[in-house]
């Protein structure tokens, strides 16, 4: 579904992804797991439209995405939750549910998907009159995701979704991407979290300075001791 090859980035001077390449299947839960600073949220800000790499492309079911707008990418099924969460914080949970949902055609569908994200998170539909920046940061967090999902998206990219929060609050994220596999979305995840990732990817990407070290299922990375030392600690 999406296959990303050959991508370099610079930031001036500082070279921030090294001829990286990644493949996600449809369906699939895709780990990119990896240290601060080492790539991730470039990478996926490349996929998302929002940076412009040196090289490389980004091609999205054969199609190569060079030069396409972030928004036009939303619309062809591509949803990036950002790290920092991006909510509006003097909204409730339910306008910023429909500010996700601006680009679905009618009422009806807008009602229908934020049902599902009431379903999949319940605590929101609870909270749906509460202002965003008076919830829970995992409770944002879930927010944050649901909005990502307004679009209906086939392919949900998170970034660090799981930064700063509980240990509790992050097996519900876990849970949580359990169940949007089993609704057939398929999902790239960025992650510092190698635990939460190895308990739900299907394949996992090691990223060090830009460069992916190690690319393999979750049991066959932590199986490898250099591998566990090195990058899967956390």
């Amino acid at each position: 579904m999406l296959e990303v090859s050959g991508l370099t980035v610079r930031y001036g001077p500082f070279l921030a992804l090294d001829d990286v390449s990644i493949a996600v299947g449809r369906g699939e839960i895709v780990g990119v797991i990896g240290p601060n600073g080492a790539g991730k949220s470039s990478l996926v800000r490349v996929i998302a439209g929002l940076v412009t790499p040196e090289s490389g492309k980004v091609l999205w079911e054969g199609a190569d995405l060079g030069g396409m707008a972030p928004h036009r990418r939303i619309r062809i099924g591509l949803s990036l939750v950002p790290e920092g969460r991006g909510l509006f914080p003097q909204m409730s949970v339910e306008e910023n549910l429909m500010m996700g949902g601006y680009s679905l055609p009618d009422r009806a569908r807008m009602t229908a998907e934020i049902g599902r994200c009431y379903e999949m998170f319940p605590v929101l539909k609870e909270r749906r009159r509460q202002l965003a920046a008076t919830l829970s940061g995992g409770q944002q967090q879930m927010l944050a995701i649901s909005i990502g999902l307004m679009a209906e998206p086939r392919l949900c990219i998170l970034d660090e979704p799981s930064l700063g929060l509980a240990p509790i609050v992050i097996q519900e994220i876990g849970a949580a991407l359990k169940k949007m596999r089993e609704a057939g979305l398929t999902v790239l995840l960025a992650e510092q979290n190698a635990t939460l990732t190895y308990g739900v990817a299907d394949h996992i990407y090691v990223i060090h300075s830009g460069i992916i070290r190690f690319h393999d299922t979750p049991e066959r990375l932590f199986e490898k001791q250099e591998v566990v030392e090195s990058f899967l600690s956390v």
